[in-house]
């Protein structure tokens, strides 16, 4: 086998299904011996595509994603997708091209310092410079990728060990020719460089299977939760990414939120986690419910700016807290009961300790009635003039357009903003966003790791008409894999989130102006299917034809939406 085929032995041994991947000579070897072994290559035409659809992967199986990516531009074009995944916390093998071992810093294509580079963004990283250390050197990326707090790993690998041996002992013996003494020197080193590269490469070495256990919450803490619990009178609990690491047991998590029977505010990935209509999950006024709060749990959710760096939950409160992460445990505000470890785990033993009576009817009916009056506003809102459509009314037409088995992506800010508050993911692990970098471009790459991972689903990316335009050339990805979603263009010519605020503030719409381009017509020229929506009274049509012709091939709606105050005051710093 060359290097290529032994990384693929690893990838294949750790049932790894998809390699996300821009093609690059630097990385061949890679990609054939993945698909020699029954692995799907799925080329991007960005290479942050490949990373975010790795990411999306890992969040839908638990499995960590793979990239593998070109040396020099193929590696930098991924940083933001990879510093996504590491605030993210989420799982994912990065396999970058590099120059030849023998030409480092010495001017060669696309030669640069790549490790330090991804150093600051990455749990783990490691250049590899034996054939040998290859495989071993990829088993111990999915290990530290799913270690402690899971993030993205980093392996360098470069052209002359992946290649056949008898072709790079080719290469470098035609080096230096000449027969003086600087060109046998020269000859001699490479001769010894060589050797030293593939020694011990004829060594048998067969690829097992890692398996990473998370850490375990501490019992006698988990205890002492339940007997707060027991005391508590107006308990609230928030659910978020964290919770949901660990996929393949996603429905024993939420089988134990539901038997807890603490109402639950669900965020990031735990959107979802309950189902549609769970009568626990509440939705809106959440900073009010955390103010009135005696007992406030968090289970994988950090006290970031999203709690207002902790000041949402009062001190006479009771906090707990269960985080993976030592850091982001204590971030901002110290728990009163703080459990390092899974916080989906953790939710599992607490359920163990809670039986099944109510306990809390009143409160529970407390929080309904702020959210049943909140959803009122909401549908008030709806009925607000916007020409051509209003943003809520479009969001509550696609609420019902949405199957059971639909998997929302989010990426943008004013329109995605709106329509958090109007979408309802069906099912766990069935809402796909960015994470707290915020990063917009995610649409297309978490798109198409869902896709993959879930053919039969439905997958319905929610767009601002700024993000479109960073992941749009996708849909030519979408059409070459027959990889059939929907996209929902929020087009309102601006990028109103910023513009609300500076223009009032500022008073200058500089840098936030866009056109009402024809989204749907570029959809269409990279081989999906377009529509243009600007008429209300089309919009049930256009949603029904679009999930009949979405059988077969991926379709994007550029639906033209007012400008409206829905959303007003809702920048965060």
């Amino acid at each position: 086998m060359n290097g290529g085929d032994r990384v693929a032995e690893v990838l294949k041994a750790q049932g790894v299904e998809f390699l996300f991947t821009l093609c690059g000579g630097h990385i061949s070897p890679i990609l054939v011996g993945a698909k020699a072994r029954g692995i799907r290559i799925v080329d991007t035409r960005h290479e942050v595509t490949a990373v975010f659809a790795a990411d999306a992967v890992a969040r839908l199986t638990g499995v960590p994603g793979v990239a593998a990516v070109t040396a020099g531009p193929g590696v930098t074009n991924t940083i933001t997708a990879i510093k996504n995944a590491q605030m993210a916390q989420s799982p994912l093998v990065l396999i970058g091209g590099a120059a030849p071992t023998a030409l480092k810093g010495r001017g060669a294509l696309q030669d640069i310092d790549q490790m330090s580079v991804v150093a600051s963004i990455v749990k783990w990283s490691k250049a590899v410079k034996k054939v040998r250390d290859l495989a071993p050197a990829i088993e111990r990326a999915f290990i530290e990728a799913q270690s402690g707090v899971p993030g993205p790993v980093f392996v360098e690998c470069p052209i002359d060990l992946l290649y056949d041996e008898a072709l790079i002992r080719d290469w470098y013996g035609g080096a230096s020719g000449g027969r003086s003494l600087s060109a046998r020197v020269v000859n001699g080193y490479l001769k010894w460089h060589v050797n030293r590269m593939f020694a011990g490469a004829d060594t048998p070495y067969t690829p097992k299977k890692i398996t990473v256990s998370p850490e375990q919450p501490d019992a006698a803490k988990v205890a002492k939760v339940a007997e707060q619990l027991k005391q508590a009178k107006r308990p609230v609990m928030l659910v978020g990414s964290q919770a949901t690491l660990d996929a393949p047991h996603i429905s024993e998590i939420a089988d134990a939120v539901g038997k807890i029977g603490v109402p639950v505010y669900l965020s990031g990935m735990a959107r979802g986690l309950l189902g549609q209509d769970h009568l626990l999950q509440m939705r809106h006024k959440r900073g009010e419910a955390l103010k009135a709060a005696d007992l406030v749990i968090l289970a994988g959710v950090p006290c970031d700016f999203r709690l207002d760096y902790g000041r949402h939950i009062p001190r006479r409160a009771t906090y707990v807290s269960a985080n993976r992460s030592k850091t982001d445990l204590n971030k901002n505000r110290r728990p009163d009961i703080g459990l390092q470890g899974d916080p989906g785990l953790f939710l599992r033993y607490l359920s163990e300790l809670t039986d099944d009576e109510p306990r809390w009817a009143d409160w529970q009916a407390e929080l309904t009635a702020r959210d049943d009056a909140r959803n009122a506003e909401i549908d008030a809102q709806a009925e607000v003039p916007a020409e051509p459509l209003n943003p809520v009314k479009l969001c509550q037409a696609i609420e019902g357009a949405l199957n059971k088995d639909t998997i929302l992506v989010a990426d943008g800010g004013d329109f995605v903003g709106t329509a958090s508050y109007v979408l309802s993911p069906r099912g766990p692990l069935t809402w796909l966003d960015p994470g707290p970098f915020g990063t917009l471009g995610v649409g297309a790459g978490f798109a198409l790791g869902a896709k993959l991972c879930r053919p039969d689903a439905d997958v319905w990316i929610i767009y601002g008409d700024g993000s479109v335009g960073y992941s749009l050339t996708e849909f030519d990805t979408f059409a070459r894999h027959d990889l059939p979603v929907i996209a929902v263009v929020g087009n309102d010519a601006g990028w109103s989130q910023i513009a609300r605020e500076q223009i009032e503030i500022l008073k200058d719409d500089v840098g936030t102006v866009l056109e009402r381009t024809d989204y749907h017509k570029a959809a269409e020229a990279y081989g999906g299917r377009g529509f243009l929506l600007d008429d209300p009274a089309e919009t049930e049509q256009v949603l029904s034809q679009a999930k009949t012709l979405n059988a077969k091939e991926p379709v994007l709606i550029n639906a033209h939406i007012g400008k409206t105050d829905f959303r007003k005051g809702s920048i965060s710093m």
